[in-house]
């Protein structure tokens, strides 16, 4: 039961996140944790290294590289101009972000796009006297609901189109994903506009062009965004013919980062300022999970249940608050073997990747894009978003959003 306190106490400081007259950071609390379960030997030191998942640590390491370059070399700054100047009031520039991040999140993956989207809407705000937590809050939530569609956009969706015996994944996405994803978003302007309804009234907004700060840095940057947009697109066509090479999602990011470590004089500059702290706190959080899930505490629950977990509504709801307490990728691993055996229905295996994927719209730590966007602004700007401030708003939402869901795979 060590892991689960421990797990309790870690959930507890990261939404007070102050001890006394100290302020800590969601990595230093989770680097903590994982050390706590470490020194009372909850897990070892072996199990330990093992259970960091070193796929997610590159990929991040990439895609912070080139994230690092857009912003560095001024690129960012550009293309934000060119994609926003035509919002001209504050309600079309959150459906700019609100439907656009969410499309890229589509192909990118979730983390991605939070690496790279940050620093754009921090950019935003500071032109046009926004307040930071509402443009985070924005690419946050749509981020999550955007990349509920796709079976590459997000690591759990991915799993369950490996995993899930489907056809075409893609396909089976769109079948029962598309629509209800898109009203969501909807939701998302609507419900953001209610909390925050003074910011909407904005009818003028201040474009600022803005200049490229490092040429050879911004044609590297384009570079290496166009391999990601390459290989995406190559990982999506190996999906529809071949699912069975394993082109890993990793590649994709260190071979987007290889032009600015290879040829940019700034490289060192790049390594230093990527944000280390969001490494550290994954590598923890794998250690903390894994000495989670060796407890068996959570599996029990869910063997012993007598509720009927392969409904639609049971598993969305299951997806949603399982995925508060253990994180959703390794839900969706406990989860879908259970619903596979139980001979799930593909709506079925929808709701798990809504569910588990939603979880993100309730609290900071349903989803990792959450911690990587509030882990930037930190170290950018200083400014952050509490647990509260996110709940407040993301409960509703997420409430809304289970509902959409629910009723719209209801009709298959």
């Amino acid at each position: 039961m060590f892991s689960i306190i421990t797990l309790g106490i870690v959930f507890v400081l990261i939404a007070v996140r102050q001890v006394g007259s100290i302020k800590l950071q969601i990595w230093q609390i989770m680097l903590v944790g994982a050390g706590a379960v470490l020194i009372f030997r909850q897990i070892s030191i072996v199990e330990a290294f093992h259970s960091i998942n070193f796929d997610v640590i590159l990929f991040l390491f990439g895609m912070f590289i080139v994230g690092e370059a857009l912003d560095k070399s001024g690129y960012l700054s550009y293309m934000a101009y060119n994609f926003f100047k035509n919002a001209k009031t504050a309600d079309a520039l959150f459906l700019f972000i609100i439907f656009g991040m969410g499309s890229i999140s589509v192909f990118l993956m979730n983390d991605t796009v939070a690496i790279i989207g940050t620093p754009l809407v921090l950019l935003l705000a500071r032109n046009n006297n926004l307040p930071v937590k509402l443009m985070l809050l924005a690419l946050a939530f749509s981020i999550t609901t955007g990349s509920v569609m796709s079976p590459i956009g997000n690591p759990q969706n991915l799993l369950i189109a490996v995993n899930g015996n489907l056809n075409n994944s893609f396909i089976t996405f769109s079948k029962y994903l598309f629509i209800p994803t898109c009203i969501n978003l909807f939701v998302v302007f609507y419900i953001l506009k209610i909390f925050y309804k003074k910011n909407f009234n904005i009818q003028f907004l201040n474009h600022v062009p803005s200049q490229i700060a490092d040429k050879k840095l911004a044609v590297l940057s384009k570079i290496s965004l166009s391999i990601i947009f390459s290989l995406v697109f190559v990982k999506i066509l190996l999906l529809f013919f071949d699912p069975g090479i394993n082109f890993r999602l990793t590649y994709i990011a260190l071979a987007a980062a290889l032009p600015v470590l290879l040829f940019s004089s700034s490289r060192e500059k790049i390594i230093k300022k990527i944000d280390w702290h969001t490494l550290i706190f994954f590598a923890a959080m794998f250690i903390l999970m894994q000495s989670v899930w060796n407890s068996g505490f959570f599996q029990n629950i869910i063997k012993d249940s007598h509720l009927k977990l392969t409904s639609v509504f049971m598993i969305l709801t299951a997806g949603v608050f399982l995925s508060q307490l253990i994180s959703n990728v390794p839900l969706v691993a406990l989860y879908l073997p259970l619903l596979m055996h139980s001979g799930i229905s593909n709506q079925g295996l929808m709701a798990l990747a809504a569910g588990s994927t939603i979880a993100g719209n309730m609290f900071i730590l349903g989803a990792a894009s959450n911690i990587i966007i509030i882990q930037n602004a930190e170290k950018k700007t200083g400014a952050t978003i509490s647990f509260l401030e996110f709940a407040k708003v993301g409960i509703p939402l997420t409430v809304i959003n289970i509902l959409v869901y629910y009723l719209y795979l209801s009709i298959f």
